[in-house]
Order: C-alpha cells, then structure tokens, then sequence
C-alpha cells in the first residue's frame, strides 16, 4: 500500500514539508510506503472550466498536471498538506487541487485521505477545511484523528517543538495505516449515482 503525499508549500523543505514527513514515518512503521509529490514550487495554471476533462478524464492544459495525476491516483491514499497565506491554502496548491480532483474525482472514492495545514499562528482550521472539501466531494475517506491536524512554526525546528501538532500528524498516519488495511479486506465499493445538478437561476 502506497499513500500521496502531497506539498503544497513552495519550500520543498520548510514546515509543510517537516509535518508531511512525521506522517510519512508514522505510515512506515504500520508498514505503508508514501511518495511526496512537492506541488508548491511548480508553475500550474488554474482551472478555465471549460469542461473537457469531463469527456477525456485529463486536464487540457499541458503544464505537468496530468503527470502527476497518475502518479496520486496509483497511489491508495492521500494526504494534502499546505500552508497558511490569509488563512487559506497556497495558490499554487489551489489551482491543482481544483484540476486533479474536477478532471478525476471518480478515481478518489472511498480512497482515505487527510488534510494538513503548517502555520506560524493562526488560520488553519478555516485553510484546513478547504481542502477538506475535495475529499467530501469525491466521496473519499477522511481520516480521523484527536484535535485539527495542523502543527505550528515557522520551520521544521520550531514545528518540531509543538508536541501536541507531532502527535496529531503521528496519529493520521496510524488511523490512515487501519483505513487502508480496513479497505483492503472491505466489501465491493457501491457503485457511483450520477449526480443531480440543479440551478438555481434559470
């Protein structure tokens, strides 16, 4: 079993990267690899909802984006991880995160997933719970754990010293290890309904 795990921050190194990294070895040691896909330092376009991805299954615009798709929807879990800018999710992570799941939300159901947010302060929980809306969107599983999964500091050091953040990011790594071994042995995943779309102003 193998788990996403993706840095939206520009810092392929920084605090994201500290707490993607707590995870990863709390995955490794229930015996799940983990690949980091670092998202924040590219150069992607967001979505022109011109809806193509809805007849070829891929983004139109060739800036890498689909590339990286296969290589998160190989993959049997996921974990985004972002920083805080306004109290929101990164830029760059917003405009991929709007393209990988509008282009293949139906490859993520039932898949679990976790959100994670590095902050020096405040805002996390708002930034948090927008990634945690592409989850509840493609039908995924998000993992539990005991407190918001964010973790505070301005770098790994100082993330480091947060012991209660540690303990959260040590926790979805063990609760994302039991879903995906819950999954495994689960029976046949329901069949996907298509989706009722009303507008409101016609």
């Amino acid at each position: 079993m193998k788990v996403a795990l993706i840095n939206g921050s520009p810092h392929e190194n920084g605090t994201t990267a500290f707490a993607l990294g707590v995870i990863a070895k709390s995955l490794k040691e229930k015996s799940v690899e983990s690949e980091i896909f670092q998202i924040g330092s590219r150069g992607l376009q967001g979505c022109k909802a011109c809806y193509a991805c809805y007849k070829t299954g891929k983004c139109v615009i060739d800036d890498g984006l689909n590339q990286l798709a296969e290589g998160i929807h190989a993959c049997d879990g996921l974990v985004v991880g972002s920083p805080v800018y306004y109290a929101g999710i990164n830029g760059t992570l917003k405009c991929f995160l709007d393209r990988l799941f509008y282009s293949g939300t139906g490859r993520f159901r039932f898949k679990p997933a976790a959100g994670i947010t590095a902050m020096r302060r405040a805002g996390g929980t708002a930034a948090l719970e927008s990634i945690n809306r592409y989850f509840e969107f493609a039908e995924m599983l998000i993992t539990p754990t005991m407190y918001w999964s964010a973790i505070h500091g301005l770098n790994g050091e100082q993330a480091a010293t947060d012991l209660e953040g540690v303990q959260q990011l040590e926790v979805i790594g063990q609760n994302m290890a039991y879903l995906l071994e819950m999954r495994k042995n689960a029976p046949e995943i329901p069949e996907a309904v298509d989706r009722v779309k009303t507008n409101f102003v016609r």
